[in-house]
């Protein structure tokens, strides 16, 4: 279980769908036995005392309208498929319920940034920008093999790494199936590689919670 502050206020907590139950329970003991209201993301529990918590469906994940049906539903496997990409790196999978059960890594050499200015900026500029349309062309043929042909049995699509190669991978017409299936969660890995593909797992089958603890009460008069 990882946690980080969230922007705005509180603070984002990621569970494993078995702990969910177990996470709900230290919640309401320590802010007492909250309501529990269907919201498009999932559900919102409100303690007596002005807590909150927002429990953010996984990927794949149907809707719920009270807390037994989200726990049940968070905890059932899914299929996900798995697209990670950075710089010239990709890594795509296939992961039913926390095991991945197929997987491809492909690695492209891409030029990095150097400082503006001199006579061979734009030629640098203009090879850097092949070499990454490249590797997000290899990328897009590696997800229309392993992906496409399963699309049918995906409950979604999870990417991670840079929003800007995903995108550009994923506007490949024939990657259209995918696309379909897309979920909002972006996760933040680092270059791809196998192992990172691994830990990929847990995060897309993770609850997310937006915790918001209640306002201080105002000093005494």
């Amino acid at each position: 279980m990882s946690s980080r502050p969230a922007a705005g206020g509180g603070r984002w907590v990621d569970v494993e769908p078995a702990r969910v139950a177990r996470w709900i329970d230290g919640f309401t003991a320590r802010h007492g036995s909250p309501e529990a209201a269907p919201t498009p993301y999932g559900l919102l529990l409100t303690a007596p005392d002005g807590a909150t918590a927002e429990l953010h469906h996984p990927p794949g994940t149907p809707a719920s309208v009270d807390l037994p049906g989200f726990l049940d539903r968070v905890s059932a496997a899914r299929r996900l498929g798995l697209l990670l990409a950075r710089k010239g790196a990709v890594a795509v999978g296939v992961a039913d319920g926390p095991a991945l059960v197929t997987s491809k890594v492909d690695t492209r050499y891409v030029q990095g940034r150097t400082a503006a200015g001199g006579w061979s900026q734009q030629r640098f500029a203009r090879r850097r920008d092949n070499q990454a349309k490249a590797a997000m062309g290899d990328a897009a043929e590696l997800a229309l093999r392993l992906l496409v042909p399963v699309a049918g049995s995906l409950d979604a699509v999870v990417a991670g790494g840079d929003r800007r190669a995903i995108d550009s991978i994923l506007a490949d017409k024939r990657l259209a199936p995918l696309a379909a299936l897309r979920a909002d969660r972006l996760l933040d890995v680092p270059e791809p590689r196998h192992a990172v593909l691994v830990d990929a797992i847990a995060a897309a089958r993770a609850v997310r919670v937006l915790v918001r603890d209640p306002d201080p009460a105002p000093p005494l008069p």
